[in-house]
């Protein structure tokens, strides 16, 4: 009960609200035709930047990720070193927003003249995409261990015995068992670029390039395609991310057939 209780006040209430206000005309009456609002080209641009935002380093932030999370689990697993990427993984995902913008910034950003020139480190999505890796690799690492944690040493020597190869247990064994837990993965991280929202808007605050940054500027302006803009963009939000996430639960779902 305190659970639903949490999750009734502080996720479902605010959803309610957003979709109510965004199926509402000036006058308070039902109306659908704030609606169309989402197909127009401009508020489109918004959606395709995020996706793109998020699709870049949603995929690079998983490759590498899978690949620490491997490197992690191949060692001790009551190691000091296992539990020191873990504890640092736990930090660096939620490592985000304005410390993180001015820290990659500060760091080897284009003020300091150092790796980066400023034409590329501000294109879109090139420079922010880098940032938005910086949490994306570290929440692969916890989200796909427990996947290749999963793999039993015995299917390994079972391949060997029956004459496979390294690449053939990989193939035939070990690939198409984390790929579930991988793909599942992979939009994990990329339903969490979409909704990041404080890290691109310390990045550039000036030009909107995704909808979380366009909903700040439609609340924030007296001028605006609707009146309602922000929470139709809200709205639409809200079933992007309920179609990744029912995606990502299925392919747990899958996942979890052989971590048993």
């Amino acid at each position: 009960m305190p659970f639903l209780g949490y999750v009734g006040v502080f996720l479902l209430l605010p959803t309610g609200i957003v979709i109510w206000d965004a199926v509402r005309n000036p006058a308070g009456q039902f109306d659908l035709s704030s609606l169309k609002l989402l197909f127009n080209p401009d508020v489109r641009s918004f959606f395709t930047g995020s996706i793109e935002l998020s699709a870049v380093s949603s995929v690079t932030g998983a490759i590498l990720g899978a690949l620490l999370a491997y490197a992690v689990a191949s060692g001790n697993p009551d190691g000091v070193v296992r539990r020191l990427y873990l504890a640092g993984s736990g930090v660096l995902a939620q490592f985000g927003g304005v410390t993180l913008a001015f820290a990659f910034n500060a760091a080897i950003g284009p003020s300091t003249g150092f790796l980066f020139h400023a034409d590329w480190y501000y294109n879109f999505p090139g420079g922010i995409g880098l940032i938005y890796i910086y949490f994306q690799i570290p929440l692969m690492v916890l989200v796909f261990l427990p996947a290749i944690d999963g793999l039993k040493i015995q299917w390994r020597e079972a391949t060997e015995n029956l004459g496979g190869s390294t690449w053939q247990y990989w193939r035939h064994v070990g690939f198409p068992l984390l790929a579930p837990a991988f793909i599942g993965a992979t939009l994990l991280l990329f339903a969490n670029a979409l909704s990041a929202y404080a890290t691109i808007q310390a990045w550039e605050n000036q030009i909107a390039y995704t909808v979380p940054q366009q909903i700040y500027i439609s609340i924030n302006s007296e001028v605006g395609l609707a009146s309602n803009e922000g929470d139709v963009l809200a709205l639409g939000m809200v079933v992007f991310v309920a179609i990744i996430m029912v995606g990502y639960a299925l392919l747990q779902r899958r996942a979890a057939r052989w971590l048993r």
